[in-house]
């Protein structure tokens, strides 16, 4: 009787530690996602000073003129763009750890599952600014991991290639950045 007493007073003493360990965890994942947001935020006002505007138009070939000049405009606003303009080492680490906790989670099967029932995709080189492989699929990314991943705004989704996490604008169809090897092997 007095062991199991013991035990008690000791599994709830050490039940602070736990729930401080685990705010501290949480509260370290806020300046990650802080800066994503940033960068997000920046990357947007940059691109909202190039004034493009789109005009409604049924016309497929003014809708191609106008994603055209999109693009155009959006590289202009970022010259010098590169990997790791957005997903910064502090972000890719924050990404790869929320990704790997999804794929070790209760739906981990189902959003490996989904990742393996995608269309194969090859191996392709991205390019920061470049637009997205025009013979690739845009695999969407399965809902569960987009709950455990911030919240982007409508111009931009998480796209995954391979291994590979990328940040997508669609109105330009460039790549803005992305994390090789963000998704381990399912």
């Amino acid at each position: 009787m007095h062991l199991q007493a013991c035990r008690r007073r000791l599994s709830l003493s050490l039940l602070p530690i736990f729930f401080f360990s685990c705010a501290i965890a949480q509260k370290g994942d806020e300046n990650p996602v802080k800066e994503f947001q940033n960068r997000i935020d920046n990357y947007l006002s940059a691109k909202k000073k190039q004034d493009i505007t789109k005009k409604p138009t049924d016309s497929p070939g003014k809708l191609a003129q106008e994603k055209q000049q999109t693009t155009e405009k959006t590289r202009e606003a970022r010259p010098q763009a590169q990997r790791g303009d957005i997903f910064t080492p502090t972000v890719t680490a924050y990404f790869k750890k929320q990704i790997e906790s999804t794929l070790h989670g209760p739906d981990g099967d189902k959003v490996r599952a989904s990742l393996r029932h995608a269309e194969p995709l090859p191996n392709v080189r991205l390019q920061v600014n470049a637009r997205y492989p025009r013979n690739l699929p845009l695999q969407s990314t399965p809902p569960t991991l987009l709950m455990n991943l911030p919240t982007l705004p409508k111009e931009l989704q998480y796209r995954i290639v391979g291994s590979t996490l990328v940040l997508y604008d669609m109105s330009s169809g460039l790549v803005v950045d992305f994390i090789p090897g963000a998704v381990p092997a399912t």
